[in-house]
C-alpha cells in the first residue's frame, strides 16, 4: 500500500474521510482537488497534504498516481471515472456511480476491458458485525431468508430552510432520499445475503415541494439554515422520504423505509433479516452490536471483539472488543480491501469491496424504484 499514490476529488464532507481513512492506512495520498483553486489549497493545507490540485486534468497527469478517489457531486462522477479509468488509474468513486444505467454499464465495461481496479464506496458493508452476518448466513447458520426489514432515516433536510445540491434533479438525479441513502441499505442488505431483487413497488413523496435556498452553496450535514442569509426559493422534485417492497430471487421478501426528514434521527440505518433458523438485527447508531434471535432458546447479542467474531470480521477489527469502531473505520477498511485487491494483483471479480457491476446494480434498483413510483404498479428490476 505504501507504494500507491492517491489523488483525492472533492472536499467537502466526505472528501476529508477518504484522506484521512487513507492516511491512517499508510497510503500516500498526492493531492486534493477543490471545485476552486483556492478551495484546493484550503483543504490542503488544512489535511496536510503536498499538493492542491488547480484540475482533474493536472491528476491524470500526474504519474505519481496510481488511483483516484471521487468524493465530487454526483454529476460529475461518470465523466470522472471514465477519464481515470481511460488514463490508466484505479478508481474508488462515492455512490451513485453515475446519473443513470447507460453510463455505468459503460464503466463497467470500461473497467473490464482495463482490467484496472473500481470500486464504489459503500462503506457500511464493513462495519465489522455486517461481515459477520454475511458470514454467518453463507454459513447456513441462518438459513433460507424468508425476509428483511428496515430503515435508513435521517432529519438534515427536515425544514423548507435545509437545502443542499442534493436536492435538485440535474445534480443528484432524479431519485434523492432513495439514492443517498435507500442504495446502502439495498447494497448492504444484498451483500449480506446473497440475494438480488428482482422486483420493486415504491411510493415517494416530496414533503418540501419548494426550499428556501441561501445565497452561495451549503456543504452537507453542515446545519446550516436560511434563517440570517439571503435566500431564494427553488422548486424540488426529489423525494424526501417513502418506502420500497422489495421481491428477492428466491421468493424472500422485504421493506424499505428512508427518509432525511425524521426528527432527531441523525443518521439511522437498521436492518432485520428473518431466517428459517434464527434472526439477525443491527443498528448503525449501536454499531457494535449484533442481535441474534431465536425461537426455542434465548436470544443473544454479539458485542464486537476480535475473539468472539469469525475470520471475514475479525480482518475488519483493529482493536480489542471494548475499544468501539465506528464510522470512520468502515472507510479505513473498505479502502484497506480495495488497496489489498491492487496489491496482490487479485482478480476485481473476487474482491472484498464493492464493485462497479454492484454500482451499476444499484443505478438499475433506482431505475426500477422510479419507474414503479411514478406508474404506481410493481417494475420488474
Amino acid at each position: 500500500m505504501h507504494n500507491i499514490g492517491v489523488a483525492v476529488a472533492g472536499t467537502g464532507f466526505i472528501g476529508p474521510v477518504h484522506v484521512e481513512a487513507l492516511k491512517r492506512l499508510g497510503v500516500q495520498v498526492t493531492g486534493i482537488l477543490g471545485s476552486r483553486p483556492e478551495k484546493s489549497e484550503a483543504a490542503r493545507q488544512r489535511l496536510g497534504l503536498p499538493r492542491a490540485y488547480a484540475q482533474f486534468d493536472d491528476i491524470l497527469a500526474d504519474d505519481a498516481v496510481q488511483a483516484v478517489h471521487l468524493a465530487v457531486p454526483n454529476a460529475l462522477h461518470y465523466d470522472m471515472a471514465k477519464r481515470a479509468l481511460l488514463a490508466g488509474k484505479h478508481v474508488m468513486c462515492e455512490k451513485p456511480l453515475a446519473m443513470n444505467a447507460d453510463e455505468s454499464a459503460e464503466l463497467v465495461d470500461l473497467a473490464a476491458q482495463t482490467g484496472l481496479h473500481a470500486g464504489v464506496c459503500y462503506n457500511i458493508r464493513f462495519y465489522p458485525l455486517n461481515l459477520e452476518a454475511r458470514d454467518r448466513i453463507r454459513r447456513g447458520e441462518v438459513g433460507t431468508v424468508f425476509s428483511v426489514v428496515g430503515r435508513y432515516v435521517q432529519d438534515w433536510l427536515l425544514y423548507d430552510t435545509d437545502y443542499n445540491w442534493r436536492v435538485l434533479a440535474d445534480q443528484g438525479g432524479a431519485l434523492r432520499a432513495v439514492s443517498d441513502i435507500g442504495t446502502h441499505w439495498m447494497d448492504l442488505v444484498c451483500s449480506i445475503t446473497g440475494l438480488h431483487v428482482e422486483a420493486v413497488f415504491a411510493d415517494l413523496t416530496t414533503v418540501h415541494p419548494v426550499r428556501k435556498r441561501p445565497v452561495g452553496e451549503v456543504e452537507t450535514f453542515s446545519g446550516k439554515r436560511a434563517a440570517h442569509q439571503d435566500v431564494e426559493t427553488v422548486p424540488v422534485e426529489t423525494e424526501d422520504c417513502g418506502s420500497v417492497l422489495l421481491r428477492f430471487e428466491g421468493g424472500g421478501r422485504g421493506v424499505l423505509w428512508v427518509s432525511q426528514v425524521t426528527a432527531g434521527r441523525k443518521n439511522g440505518l437498521r436492518y432485520e433479516i428473518a431466517g428459517s433458523k434464527c434472526a439477525l438485527a443491527w443498528n448503525s447508531e449501536q454499531p457494535n452490536e449484533l442481535w441474534i434471535g431465536h425461537r426455542d432458546q434465548p436470544n443473544a447479542v454479539l458485542m464486537r471483539d476480535p475473539a468472539l467474531v469469525a475470520d471475514l470480521a475479525r480482518g475488519s477489527i483493529n482493536y480489542p472488543g471494548g475499544h468501539n469502531e465506528g464510522f470512520p473505520d468502515t472507510f479505513k477498511q473498505c479502502f484497506r480491501a480495495f488497496y489489498h485487491a491492487i496489491d496482490t494483483g487479485a482478480d476485481p471479480a473476487e474482491a472484498l469491496y464493492p464493485t462497479f457491476e454492484e454500482g451499476h446494480r444499484e443505478i438499475l434498483l433506482c431505475d426500477a424504484i422510479l419507474q414503479s413510483h411514478r406508474e404506481q404498479r410493481w417494475v420488474t428490476v
